[in-house]
């Protein structure tokens, strides 16, 4: 969800009817009250245009190296990373430099090939947006759009920076990792919420409420709680997310294409660190998709810990209804609008119980000094030292309600 003031929005009253039809009638409430504040968002602001990637990807599937074909996009992250352990450098090298859009998002290609295949993507996006600023057959927004965009990717191929995964496509996605991933004992990724793309990926004003500045908040936390634990952080914002409180943040049929690519991702991710995921509002509907996904779908074992904050509910009752090991953690602060939500599921709308209430049955985690829906994150807050002490494994430090 997002920082948009919902609270405000008033519900209509439900008169005392029995239980299960007023739990129909409040359903039906809720989606009325979306309809009027988002003006029927669904669909809104959606491109189906096909894009750059669309055209990498078929040159992708025509291609061939050393007289051998590519894997398909979509293969197994393991049978990814053998075929490129099958590779000369030289080969390796040869397909970032022809495929980035494949290569630098494909699950399991080596970390440094990634990085090095985003930059050249980016450099290349970059300079479409440079034309597009002084196409005099764009609007005069669609100019200024394209310039955002051009800056934000200039941001994005400064020195130093780990980008594994860029989409400039629609709206953008990115991946960008603080840390060495591959010789990380413990791997933390943040999974943001709604209105979540390519220019929001990072802001310059209250930076912790955008992916990268939750990460590296919380990298640089994990470091000062736990300094001889090798960490790394990701910021994973490579999904489709929901723009505005809309019908697509009820409904979840984002969350659930999200979820199959955040599987993807955390199999694919090298070694054999552990990995602690951290979802934030909307980002913890993908996290409860993917932790009650099918046998070839479910999260990876090496996920020990799932922490969600400001959650609109998780698509289960219950933490015992996901199909994951992982131990559940749950946060709300003082303040925090989602409170207001009614946590429900009725005809596909709604994500179900509210992780903090006590038949959840999730740990419940102190937030002190934290305010608001967006506030989880910032440095000194109790929230993020929390979220440390789970992502390092530093359990004894964790402050539980």
């Amino acid at each position: 969800m997002h920082s948009i003031d919902a609270k405000n929005a008033a519900v209509p009253a439900v008169p005392a009817v029995p239980p299960a039809a007023g739990r129909v009638l409040l359903a039906l409430a809720v989606v009325l009250v979306l309809l009027i504040t988002s003006g029927w968002t669904a669909g809104r602001g959606r491109h189906t245009a096909p894009g750059p990637r669309t055209a990498a990807l078929l040159a992708w599937q025509e291609g061939r190296i050393g007289g051998r074909p590519l894997p398909a996009p979509g293969s197994e992250p393991q049978a990814v990373a053998r075929f490129f352990q099958s590779l000369t450098p030289a080969q390796r090298a040869r397909l970032a430099v022809r495929h980035p859009l494949v290569v630098g998002n494909l699950d399991g290609v080596p970390v440094g090939l990634r990085y090095r295949a985003n930059r050249i993507a980016l450099a290349q996006a970059r300079a479409a947006e440079r034309r597009r600023m002084t196409d005099r057959r764009l609007t005069d927004e669609g100019r200024h759009e394209a310039g955002r965009r051009m800056h934000r990717f200039t941001s994005l191929l400064r020195a130093g920076r780990q980008i594994l995964a860029f989409d400039p496509a629609g709206r953008g996605r990115a991946v960008e990792v603080f840390g060495d991933l591959e010789d990380a004992q413990r791997v933390s990724v943040v999974v943001p919420g709604v209105d979540t793309d390519v220019l929001t990926f990072e802001r310059t004003r209250r930076r912790y409420t955008a992916p990268v500045g939750m990460a590296l908040a919380l990298h640089r936390r994990k470091r000062a709680t736990a300094p001889r634990v090798r960490t790394a952080t990701v910021a994973w914002a490579d999904y489709t997310t929901p723009r505005g409180v809309g019908m697509d943040a009820a409904a979840g049929g984002l969350a659930e294409d999200g979820a199959r690519r955040l599987v993807s991702f955390l199999r694919g991710l090298p070694g054999r660190s552990t990995a602690a995921l951290f979802c934030h509002s909307y980002g913890s509907v993908v996290c409860g998709v993917a932790a009650r996904g099918g046998r070839d779908e479910r999260l990876p074992d090496r996920v020990t810990d799932i922490t969600v904050a400001g959650s609109p509910g998780m698509r289960a009752d219950r933490a015992a209804e996901l199909d994951a090991p992982a131990r559940v953690w749950a946060m709300r602060c003082d303040g925090d609008w989602i409170a207001d939500v009614p946590h429900l599921e009725f005809g596909g709308l709604g994500h179900g119980a509210d992780p903090v209430s006590p038949g959840f049955g999730a740990r419940r985690l102190a937030t002190s000094g934290a305010a608001g829906h967006t506030g989880y994150f910032e440095p000194g807050t109790g929230s993020l030292a929390n979220m440390a002490a789970v992502g390092t494994g530093s359990y004894h430090r964790v402050h539980e309600l």
